[in-house]
C-alpha cells in the first residue's frame, strides 16, 4: 500500500490550515509548484480529490478531512519523537513551545525575536500538531478556553476584547449598521469548533441571535479572519490579533460593536513543574509582551 510522505502529510495539512497553496507554500517554506505537485501525488494514490474549490479558497472534502485529521496524528507523533530525542543530545538550555496556529501566525512569530535577542543561549523549539503525549514533553502550551485544564497552571494571555468586524465592501454593500439588529442582514462567519461565537456576541448585548441569519463555518479561525477582509461576511476577532487590519483599513470596526470574552488565550505550564530558569524568563517576557501589545489596541484604536 502507498503512503504519503511526511512533505505530503505537512503539505494536506498545511492547505487545510491556510486556505491557499500560496499561503501553504509560504508555511512550509516551499515553492506553491512544489506544493501541488505534492498534494496530485496524493491524489492519485488516493484515488480521490482532496480539496475543492470555494470563494474563500481551498476546502477539504470528505476524503480531505479524513487525511488532515490522520496527518495531524503523524506529524503530533514524529514531532513528539522529535522532542524526546532532541533531550538526548543538547547541552544548551531548550524551550519546547506549542503555539496555536492563528496565535502563530498574527502574534507570536513576529515577536519572538525580542526573546531570542535577548537570550540567545537559549533554543527554542516549536510543537506544531500537540497531542496529550506531546503535551508531557512540551514547557509551555497555549491555549484558548476558560481557563480551567486540570493538571496546568493557567496566565491570562490576550484576546479578552473582541470586536465585530467586516471590510469596508461588505459594509457598503450590506447599507452599513445603524443598530445591533442589522448585524443580521450579513453572513456571519465563525469556527465551528472554536467557543468564540455569535451567540456570546449577542448575549452579551442582551439579544438572542436573530432568526434566520445566515451563518458560514470555516475551518480554521485563520479563514474567518481571511474571509471578513475578503467580503464574505462580518467576524469577530480579538481586537490585538487584528490590529493591522484595523490600522490599515482592511477591516473596519462599526459602531465599536464588541464584548468582552470569557473565551480568551492563555499561557499554561504543567503544574508540577515550577516556573524557573528558562521557563521564568520566557513566561515573564511573553505575558509582559501580550500585556503591552494589548495595551497599544485597546478599544476606540485602529479603525473603531
Amino acid at each position: 500500500m502507498h503512503l504519503p510522505t511526511t512533505t505530503a502529510l505537512r503539505v494536506i495539512a498545511a492547505l487545510s490550515q491556510h486556505g491557499t497553496v500560496s499561503a501553504a507554500a509560504v508555511a512550509l517554506n516551499m515553492t506553491q509548484s512544489a506544493v501541488s505537485k505534492q498534494l496530485k501525488t496524493v491524489e492519485s494514490v488516493v484515488g480521490l480529490p482532496l480539496f475543492e474549490r470555494a470563494r474563500h479558497g481551498l476546502v477539504p472534502t470528505d476524503a480531505g478531512l479524513i487525511y488532515t485529521e490522520q496527518a495531524r496524528i503523524a506529524i503530533g507523533a514524529l514531532e513528539t519523537a522529535a522532542v524526546r530525542t532532541s533531550r538526548l543530545r543538547h547541552s544548551r538550555p531548550v524551550l519546547r513551545l506549542h503555539v496555536l496556529p492563528i496565535l502563530g501566525d498574527r502574534w507570536f512569530m513576529q515577536r519572538l525575536i525580542g526573546f531570542t535577542d535577548l537570550h540567545p543561549e537559549v533554543d527554542v523549539q516549536f510543537v506544531t500538531y500537540a497531542s496529550r503525549e506531546t503535551h508531557r514533553d512540551v514547557d509551555v502550551v497555549f491555549r484558548f478556553g476558560e481557563g480551567d485544564w486540570p493538571g496546568w497552571t493557567a496566565d491570562y494571555f490576550l484576546g479578552r476584547d473582541v470586536a465585530l468586524v467586516g471590510s469596508p465592501m461588505t459594509l457598503e454593500r450590506g447599507g452599513g449598521l445603524a443598530r445591533l439588529e442589522d448585524v443580521a442582514k450579513y453572513r456571519l462567519l465563525g469556527h465551528p469548533q472554536t467557543p468564540l461565537g455569535w451567540d456570546e456576541f449577542f448575549a452579551a448585548h442582551g439579544h438572542d441571535v436573530p432568526i434566520g441569519a445566515e451563518r458560514l463555518a470555516l475551518s480554521y479561525y485563520a479563514l474567518v479572519i481571511r474571509g471578513a477582509i475578503g467580503g464574505q461576511g462580518l467576524a469577530l476577532a480579538p481586537r490585538t490579533l487584528i490590529a493591522r487590519e484595523l490600522q490599515s483599513g482592511e477591516l473596519v470596526n462599526p459602531l465599536g460593536f464588541g464584548f468582552e470574552s470569557r473565551n480568551v488565550y492563555w499561557l499554561t505550564t504543567p503544574a508540577e513543574r515550577p516556573r524557573e530558569g528558562v521557563l521564568k524568563l520566557f513566561c515573564d517576557w511573553a505575558l509582559a509582551e501580550a500585556a503591552r501589545s494589548e495595551r497599544e489596541n485597546e478599544r476606540g484604536e485602529g479603525g473603531a
